[in-house]
C-alpha cells in the first residue's frame, strides 16, 4: 500500500495573521460599537468613523506586501511595543478614556507586525498604521488651548473683511455686530476640526496621489492648515452676510449646516488646484543618463 503525503497549504503562512486578526478584533469591535454610537455621532468626531474605513481599505490594499514581505521577525521589540500598546489599552478600558482605547491600536498593531513579519512588514504597513492617529480624539486641554485663540483671529479678520467693503459691522470680542443683528463666533466656528478632517483628507490624497518631488510634497503638507483656516474664515463671513441680508432665521437654518459642507468642498478643491499647480512647476529630478563610451 502507498504511502500518500499531504502537501503542506502554500498559505500556511496566513494562519498566524489571522489568529492575530481575530485577536484584534476581539479587542477592538466593542470599542469601534461605543465610538459609532457615542462620540462619532458629534459633528466634531463624525470623521472617526471615515477614517475607519479608509484605514481599513488601506491595510486591504496592502495585505498582499505585508504577507509577501521577507520576514525577518523582531521578536524583542515587537513584544516590547505589543505590552506597551496592552497597557495602554488595558488603562483606557478600565477609566474609560477613549484616547487610550483608540490609540492604542498604533502600538498593539506595530507590535503584532514585528512579532509576525518583522521590520519589513511593518515598513510595508507605515501609511495605514501612521493614518490611525486621526481616529483618535483631540485631548480636551489641546481643543481648549487652540480653540480661544482661533475664534479670536477668525472674528478679527471676519470683522475688517467686511468692514473694509463697506458693510456696518462691529466687533466685541468673538461678537460680530452687524446690522441689527449679534453673531457669536462659537466653538464649532473655530475650525479646529475642520482642521483635523481636511488635515486626513489631504494627507490621504497626498499619499495616492504619490509625488515623487519632496519640495512639491512639503508645500502641499504645509499648506493644508493654512486652506483650512482661510475656507473657515470665507464660512464665518459667508454666515454673517447670510444672516443681514436674509435674516437670522437664514443664517441659523439649512444655510448653517450647509456652510460647513460647502467650506470643506471648498478646501478641498483648492487643495486639488494647488497640486495641480506645483506638479506644472515642479518637475521630479531625473536621473542623470548613464553614457556608455565605445570601446571599440
Amino acid at each position: 500500500m502507498n504511502s500518500v503525503s499531504i502537501p503542506l497549504l502554500p498559505n500556511s503562512r496566513v494562519v498566524p495573521w489571522a489568529v492575530a486578526l481575530a485577536g484584534f478584533a476581539a479587542m477592538y469591535l466593542p470599542i469601534y460599537w461605543w465610538a459609532f454610537n457615542t462620540i462619532w455621532q458629534s459633528d466634531d468626531q463624525a470623521h472617526g468613523l471615515i477614517v475607519l474605513l479608509v484605514v481599513a481599505w488601506l491595510f486591504r490594499q496592502q495585505y498582499r506586501a505585508i504577507l509577501d514581505a521577507a520576514p525577518r521577525q523582531a521578536p524583542f521589540a515587537g513584544w516590547a511595543i505589543f505590552a506597551c500598546g496592552l497597557l495602554v489599552y488595558f488603562v483606557g478600558r478600565a477609566l474609560g478614556i477613549s484616547i487610550l482605547e483608540l490609540g492604542s491600536q498604533i502600538p498593539v498593531l506595530l507590535g503584532v507586525l514585528l512579532i509576525l513579519g518583522g521590520w519589513p512588514a511593518a515598513r510595508a504597513a507605515w501609511f495605514p498604521l501612521a493614518y490611525i492617529v486621526f481616529m483618535i480624539p483631540l485631548p480636551g486641554p489641546l481643543v481648549d488651548a487652540l480653540t480661544g485663540p482661533l475664534k479670536h483671529w477668525i472674528s478679527v479678520i471676519a470683522e475688517q473683511t467686511l468692514y473694509s467693503v463697506g458693510y456696518p459691522i462691529a466687533r466685541d470680542g468673538v461678537i460680530l455686530t452687524i446690522g441689527q443683528y449679534q453673531l457669536l463666533v462659537a466653538d464649532a466656528c473655530s475650525g479646529l476640526h475642520s482642521m483635523f478632517s481636511l488635515s486626513a483628507l489631504g494627507v490621504l490624497f497626498m499619499y495616492m496621489t504619490s509625488r515623487a518631488s519632496v519640495l512639491h510634497n512639503a508645500i502641499m503638507l504645509t499648506s493644508i492648515l493654512p486652506i483650512a483656516f482661510a475656507a473657515n474664515i470665507v464660512r464665518v463671513m459667508t454666515l454673517v452676510l447670510v444672516t443681514y441680508h436674509l435674516g437670522d432665521e437664514a443664517g441659523q437654518g439649512f444655510l448653517h449646516g450647509a456652510a460647513g459642507i460647502v467650506l470643506m468642498i471648498v478646501a478641498l478643491l483648492i487643495l486639488f488646484l494647488l497640486d495641480a499647480i506645483l506638479a506644472r512647476l515642479i518637475k521630479p529630478r531625473s536621473e542623470p543618463r548613464q553614457v556608455v563610451a565605445d570601446t571599440q
